[in-house]
Formats: C-alpha cells, structure tokens, sequence
C-alpha cells in the first residue's frame, strides 16, 4: 500500500530537519497521539489512537529512524500493536530538498496491517492512512511556520 506526496514548507532546510527530530512537534502533528518519548536519537516510543470508520484502536509502539542523511533524509519506520484488534507497521522515506527559503519534503510510505485490523478491507485501511498522511504533513507543516514566526 504506496502513499506518496510531497509538501513544501516556508521554512529553511535545517529548521525542519530539527522539527522532524523533535517528539514534542511529533507529537502535536500526529492525529491522535496521546504520547511521544524519544529514548535516543534514532528510536521513539508512542501511543496513538486512530479511528478506522466506526471504531478506534489505541496503539502502543516503536518509532526507529534509519538511513540517516542529515539533513537531508530519513526512513521512519513504525510498529504499533493494537492488543487484540491486531498491528499495524510501516516505513516511509523521507527526503528534504532545499529551496531557498523554503524546503520540498517529500516522502514515500508503505503499510501493513493484521489481526482484525486486516478484515476491516484494503480500501478503508488506504482510505484512513491517506486521511492521516494529509493530516499529519498539514499540521507539521503549520508547527514548523508557527515555530520559526514565534
């Protein structure tokens, strides 16, 4: 299950690289996110609660960065167990491109879920993790500006 998208920043190159490594920014962004620790500067802990059309599920999970480039990319890869309702995991390439004034971020994703997640069908998983990508990069986007204007 590929998402992929871009969003461009008004903010330099470096400043949201440092957004992109800060839990209390992560955790402001992320649709329902109860809680972020960073327990080093490559892994993260948190707990997030996401609604899947007529229910939700709390997940507890792992946040690990890989392939680091600073400050030019990342993987992000998360798993998130949801007790009996199942798992979901996935990993995202993320790349910054400076533009000035202004930074391109651009990323790549890719999902999976089970348990009884799964049964719920592809196309309402898609249709959720679309919802939350668009979410996520809007309100991380609109931190970065409010961080670099406060």
């Amino acid at each position: 299950m590929d998402l992929i998208g871009e969003e461009r920043i008004a903010a330099p190159r470096d400043v949201v690289w440092a957004a992109m490594n800060d839990p209390d920014i992560i955790r402001q962004c992320i649709p329902g996110c109860q809680s972020v620790e960073k327990r080093s500067p490559t892994e993260f802990v948190a707990t997030v609660k996401v609604g899947f059309g007529l229910f939700s599920v709390t997940f507890n999970g792992d946040i690990r960065l890989s392939n680091v480039d600073a400050p030019r990319s990342y993987t992000i890869s998360a798993e998130g167990r949801g007790g009996i309702a199942g798992f979901a995991k996935g990993e995202a390439d993320v790349t910054l491109v400076n533009e000035g004034l202004h930074t391109l971020l651009r990323y790549e994703a890719d999902g999976d879920t089970g348990g009884r997640i799964a049964e719920l069908g592809g196309r309402l998983i898609r249709a959720t993790l679309e919802r939350l990508a668009r979410r996520f990069w809007g309100n991380f986007n609109a931190a970065v500006i409010e961080k670099t204007a406060g």
